[in-house]
């Protein structure tokens, strides 16, 4: 009897009911574990994520989380190496694995760094400005993201048993959402030995997640609209899950990522003999081989000039040639095996109802040689190139996808029947383009990114750094359109969004101030006491204002400005062509000299608890000063975000110009470091 994978639920490890079902080697056939979520509570489940898990996760902050994310990542990182040698039994090779485990861990970096960056250091998300819609100002608006109160289900698909969890996973937690990630059965013992290493290093609070390894029962029996679904799969499956009647009637969150039918499309400048060809070819190459051609951002119909056509074969045909099939766990191997025998079966089913519409130029399911392996207990399968004559009346190559090292290779004439072939497949995770022509680029990318989610475009100039066609990023969005699924994940902040409720709230400025902690036009500004940049961090109070003195813009002061910095365009220098010109009556101050002059008059000059300025937000010029205007500035404390640990907090400041006769001239956010109490204590 192998083990039973175990199942992470209610904090604890519990073994399914029942024998289960039987997993097997990718590479020699032999039994792995056995996998059952049977007699599994799944109302407790889900009750344990959302009143557990969630009320856990959302005590902390956006930069708690990501701490939490960064401290995960570094735990895993120490823990690879038994990863990656299960990872071989899963059919990858090495650097199939380093793109899953690898690629995964890094996306916990990046959404830990993206958190603890572009978020606030609290446990609300400001979506925007603030909306004024009152006429005195005295009633707002403001977008809020806050996270959704109940649990995040993650579908994983087979084909990356690591990256496919920590890409979910990652937002998801940075949003304060817990997760219940159910992997795919076929590789499901690679996440159980990961999830096994995350709730040993207890980093994640009580509930946060949960595992199921096996089917999910009646889980969407208890699903309501505070859940999120995230799927990775056949669109099929995607379909029926989102038919559910829970899901329907619950209006439950559905993001789906599914089959696509991905194109790269040569373009006519990129003939044999240039960088484009050569780099399309080994672009193409890589796709098909790399994770045995199971992924889903692989290249599956390849679009080239008729012209050429046949020279695409040609090389394409060598260069598949030279790939050695084998065991994974051979340094020396080129692409493993398919994930499963079941899957072979499949792809080879795929590939003789794509044959009937396209003629088999290379591969197919003949003998190859296999090395360090045995082929008929293994599922392997020998990179295949199609080659379909008339594409465009073809309906199997744009509608079968066989998931393995399988493309077909589709001629065009003119640029117009490449944007038609592309658009075929009916939306697409991403598209890639290889021209040196930009002006043929911007066509494709015009005619096509309607169906693409990511578009890549290589040549010559950017190949080097390309991190190539078939790599979803966590700073970019990962889905597509139509075929694809509809769905978006990771895009940084925006994956963290899909995990939390945007909500408009409208109230007076003081109580929206209140609840996003940003100060807002309109809301009490408050006494400082003491010049505000003489107040450490937390001493300082979001409110705390600041009005300056006036001073008087002089022509002596415009014209010295000019000559000092040598900015001397027309409006500033010449008061006859500044006459000329509909915004001005005259000579005007420089927009910076006025930016200067307002930092003049409210910076306080001696040592203090304000370490740097380190930028200017939103700077927007309203009205022209003259020579003879007098200018002063309010300036109020806007957000603080504290950098733990760091001794530094960062404040935002909103800066108010006004002239004589106080209107807005300027306007923008002024950007500090500020030193803690801590800091500024062991300095003085």
């Amino acid at each position: 009897m192998q083990k039973k994978l175990g199942n992470l639920v209610l904090d604890r490890w519990v073994d399914g009911d029942g024998d289960g079902k039987l997993l097997t080697s990718a590479v020699n056939g032999e039994a792995l574990a056995r996998i059952s979520s049977a007699g599994l509570d799944f109302a407790d489940i889900l009750h344990h994520a959302r009143s557990t898990g969630g009320a856990n996760l959302r005590k902390l902050t956006f930069h708690q989380r990501g701490d939490m994310l960064k401290a995960l990542a570094q735990y895993l990182m120490e823990h690879k190496k038994e990863f990656y040698e299960l990872s071989t039994q899963t059919g990858a090779t090495r650097a199939d694995s380093w793109v899953d485990i690898d690629g995964g861990i890094s996306t916990l970096f990046v959404f830990s760094s993206k958190g603890r960056r572009e978020m606030p250091n609290d446990h609300v998300y400001l979506d925007g400005p603030p909306e004024r819609i009152s006429k005195n100002g005295t009633f707002t608006a403001q977008h809020i993201f806050t996270p959704k109160l109940g649990a995040a289900v993650h579908i994983n698909a087979f084909n990356f048993p690591c990256w496919g969890m920590l890409e979910k996973l990652a937002p998801t937690l940075l949003a304060g959402v817990p997760a219940i990630v159910k992997p795919a059965s076929s590789t499901a013992y690679l996440t159980e030995l990961m999830v096994r290493r995350i709730n040993a290093s207890g980093l994640l609070p009580d509930g946060a997640l949960q595992l199921i390894c096996g089917d999910v029962g009646d889980l969407f029996e208890h699903l309501n609209c505070q859940d999120t679904i995230a799927f990775t799969g056949s669109k099929s499956t995607a379909e029926f899950l989102q038919q559910h009647p829970k899901v329907i009637c619950e209006s439950v969150a559905f993001t789906a990522e599914t089959d696509s039918l991905n194109s790269s499309i040569l373009g006519p400048d990129a003939v044999p003999g240039t960088p484009e060809f050569e780099l399309f070819i080994k672009e193409v190459t890589r796709e098909m081989t790399s994770k045995a051609g199971q992924k889903c951002t692989a290249i599956r119909r390849i679009i080239a000039p008729a012209a050429i056509a046949g020279d695409v074969v040609e090389a394409l045909s060598t260069a598949l040639g030279k790939i050695r099939i084998g065991n994974p766990a051979n340094k020396d191997i080129d692409m493993g095996s398919l994930a499963s025998q079941g899957q072979r079966d499949e792809v080879r089913d795929r590939v003789a109802e794509l044959a009937q519409q396209a003629e088999l130029v290379f591969g197919g399911s003949g003998d190859f040689d296999v090395i360090d392996a045995d082929a008929t207990k293994g599922a392997f399968f020998m990179p295949t190139l199609l080659y379909c004559e008339k594409p465009l009346t073809s309906s199997a190559v744009h509608s079968v996808e066989a998931f393995g090292p399988v493309s077909t290779v589709l001629p065009y004439d003119k640029l117009n029947e490449a944007i038609e072939l592309s658009r075929l497949g009916e939306g697409s995770l991403v598209g890639s383009i290889v021209t040196n022509d930009n002006n043929v680029a911007r066509e494709l990318v015009l005619g096509t990114a309607a169906y693409h989610g990511r578009m890549l475009i290589i040549n010559r100039h950017c190949a080097a750094e390309s991190t190539g066609h078939g790599s979803p990023l966590p700073h970019l969005t990962h889905g597509g359109p139509g075929r694809a699924g509809g769905g978006e994940e990771m895009g940084g902040v925006r994956g963290v969004l899909h995990y939390m409720q945007r909500t408009a709230i409208q109230g007076s400025p003081q109580t929206l101030t209140a609840i996003g902690h940003r100060w807002i036009q309109g809301a009490d500004q408050l006494d400082p006491g003491v010049h505000p940049f003489r107040k450490t961090f937390e001493q300082l109070n979001i409110g705390d204002t600041l009005q300056t003195d006036a001073r008087e813009v002089t022509l002596e002061d415009i014209q010295h400005f000019a000559e000092f910095t040598g900015d001397t365009f027309y409006a500033h220098t010449d008061e006859e062509a500044a006459a000329k010109n509909p915004f001005f009556d005259g000579r005007v101050a420089h927009g910076y000299l006025i930016v200067s002059f307002a930092a003049g008059l409210f910076v306080d000059p001696d040592f203090g608890p304000v370490l740097a300025n380190y930028g200017i937000d939103d700077l927007r010029f309203a009205k022209p000063v003259n020579y003879g205007d007098t200018l002063s500035v309010r300036l109020a404390c806007k957000q603080k975000t504290l950098r733990a640990d760091a001794g530094y907090g960062e404040v935002r400041w909103d800066a108010q110009v006004c002239n004589q006769h106080d209107e807005i001239v300027a306007q923008y956010d002024v950007l500090t470091m500020v030193a803690t109490d801590e800091h500024w204590a062991s300095v003085n």
